[in-house]
């Protein structure tokens, strides 16, 4: 009989701090060491520390973009609408949700 319920998070939740933030002409994008996520299959709950301010000056409704080894993850918000620069109001910790088998890394809602 299959669980009504997955297990997550089966190692511990990933914490992870940025390292840099770019702005581009079409979104903003914060970078993160290389190999942050190495070894992860991972499903569950990850802490970001989105250490670099996003410039002041920078247009809203920019989304918002993580990027690591060379690549790049959109970030959404429910209903897979993307995090916008809008949306994040300075520095510090910050509660996502990644699903490696969909690609979907998301805010959680109420957080930001």
């Amino acid at each position: 009989m299959a669980l009504p319920y997955q297990i997550i998070n089966r190692r511990g939740s990933a914490a992870i701090e940025s390292t840099a933030v770019t702005v581009n002409t079409d979104n903003v994008v914060f970078s993160f060491p290389n190999h942050s996520f190495l070894g992860l299959w991972y499903r569950g709950s990850v802490y970001i520390n989105l250490a670099q301010a996003i410039p002041a000056a920078t247009t809203g409704t920019l989304p918002i973009l993580f990027q690591t080894n060379g690549v790049t993850q959109a970030v959404t918000k429910v209903g897979s609408v993307p995090l916008t620069v809008a949306d994040i109001p300075g520095t510090g910790w910050y509660e996502f949700i990644y699903d490696k088998t969909s690609g979907t890394l998301q805010i959680m809602p109420g957080v930001n």
